[in-house]
């Protein structure tokens, strides 16, 4: 081969990976397919050494440069999210939430209010909640665990719920573009500031309106700030780390609890072992700046196409310490109550405090649009990329 041959060869092979890199760098992805197929550039990411070596074996340093200077863009945005950050420790209560896609109110009920009780939950986020589901969530025990609720079930895909052991007072909920719902609702924890909670779920960008709803919806997301409420936002986002809506909503207050703790490169949907799609990390706990993100670990919950995150959350203490109630009101009556949940006194740490209860939870799953197993599974996505 000629040394033109070689040297336009090797710059052929670099532009997809440079040409992602500038997409993804700039945030510049717009509509579909684009947004669906930024999900993959961990992938992408690793598979910078194919340019690498295209131009180590065609002998051109310029395009060898090149390729280092686009893996470099990539592993930018992809690797810290593995590696821990520093946060200094709060002097408020620890929350420990819980976010479950139910995959259509498939999964099991009995594993996820297991789950609940081993990891001693205090807030659940459910996403894709059926009213069955909601109800053998409730017979298997959950509401002993977590007594409080504002939970949204419908048919299909579209209902999501919270479940709490302290009171929930439900607030208005995030304007939404889509049939989704995103229930909010205020949390009284003793001893730590006025506090709010969402359960997230936008549409899954499968095709060019579902994008714009999605774009909306994320994008209709509160944020988070020294004159507002402390916010925690869980659920299946349907967006990775590496889109431009996630990082914008990250920028207005939040951190990803994951990445925080170097968590951030786990997978959470599919679940199963299915070769395509390949495994993405939709699924995220996104804390208020002004809380510290603690331990965050994945679980699997049988039924269900997603794998629950659960995320140890520092609260710092309420101005009014001393009066040993968060500033939100007591649950309306709309917030169901169906058991008192512990009273004993609330030290550092709101594990001291807590006492196991016998039942394990139902999965629900709701919607006429699919899970986002259906929905990104039906992504074309090149044979090539997967």
């Amino acid at each position: 081969m000629s040394s033109g041959r070689r040297r336009l060869t090797a710059w052929i092979v670099l532009a997809p990976w440079a040409a992602w890199a500038l997409v993804r760098g700039l945030g510049l992805e717009r509509g579909y397919p684009l947004v669906p197929l930024l999900a993959l550039t961990p992938y992408v990411t690793v598979l910078v050494v194919v340019p690498l070596a295209a131009a180590l074996l065609l002998r051109q340093r310029a395009a060898g440069l090149a390729a280092l200077g686009v893996a470099a863009v990539l592993a930018a945005g992809v690797a810290p999210r593995g590696v821990p950050s520093r946060t200094a420790a709060l002097d408020g209560p620890e929350l420990r939430v819980l976010t479950a896609n139910l995959y259509y109110g498939r999964a099991d009920p009995r594993a996820l209010v297991d789950l609940v009780r081993r990891e001693r939950v205090d807030v659940l986020s459910v996403q894709e909640l059926t009213p069955a589901a909601r109800d053998a969530l409730e017979r298997e025990g959950l509401t002993v665990s977590l007594p409080y609720q504002h939970a949204e079930a419908e048919a299909g895909a579209s209902g999501s719920g919270l479940y709490a052991r302290f009171p929930l007072a439900p607030l208005p909920q995030v304007p939404s573009s889509s049939a989704f719902a995103m229930p909010r609702a205020g949390l009284d924890i003793p001893g730590a500031p006025a506090l709010e909670v969402v359960a997230v779920h936008p549409p899954p960008p499968i095709n060019a309106e579902s994008v714009r709803r999605w774009e909306h919806d994320l994008a209709g997301l509160f944020p988070a700030g020294a004159a507002k409420p402390l916010r925690i936002l869980a659920g299946d986002f349907n967006a990775t780390l590496d889109h431009r809506e996630l990082r914008r909503l990250l920028a207005r207050g939040y951190r990803d609890a994951a990445a925080a703790s170097g968590a951030g490169w786990t997978a959470t949907w599919p679940r199963t072992g299915t070769r395509l799609p390949p495994p993405v990390t939709i699924d995220h706990i996104l804390i208020d700046r002004r809380a510290t993100p603690g331990r965050v670990t994945v679980h699997d919950l049988p039924g269900s196409d997603h794998r629950p995150v659960l995320a140890e959350v520092g609260l710092p203490s309420s101005p009014s310490q001393a009066g040993g109630r968060g500033a939100n009101a007591a649950a309306p009556a709309t917030t169901r109550r169906r058991r008192d949940p512990p009273r004993r006194a609330l030290g550092r740490s709101l594990r001291s405090r807590r006492r196991s209860h016998s039942p394990a939870d139902s999965a629900a799953r709701s919607t006429s649009s699919s899970s986002p197993l259906m929905k990104w599974a039906s992504t074309p996505l090149p044979s090539g990329s997967r």
